[in-house]
């Protein structure tokens, strides 16, 4: 003769499924964070690349230009009291 379950062990076979709901939304979680991050970094070294390049042809134009021409001096004006 077989028992009914107890309700112990209905008890814990819910907490058991409530657990693994919460651990697979937590790994699910993680992996989205971590996917996340991985998109920044990327994004990040993208936009690293851009500006050193800019950077570069902006310091190659600075150099092929002539030096700007000295500006005279402006007359100081006397202070009057």
């Amino acid at each position: 003769m077989s028992q009914p379950p107890s309700r112990h062990s209905a008890a814990r076979r819910n907490a058991e499924a409530l657990l693994s709901k919460a651990q697979k939304r937590e790994q699910n979680f993680k992996l989205e964070q971590e996917r996340e991050s991985e998109a920044v970094a990327l994004k990040t070294a993208r936009l690293r690349e851009l500006r050193l390049a800019k950077e570069a042809e902006e310091e190659k134009l600075k150099a092929a230009a002539p030096p700007p021409a000295p500006r005279a001096p402006k007359p100081r004006r006397s202070k009057q009291t």
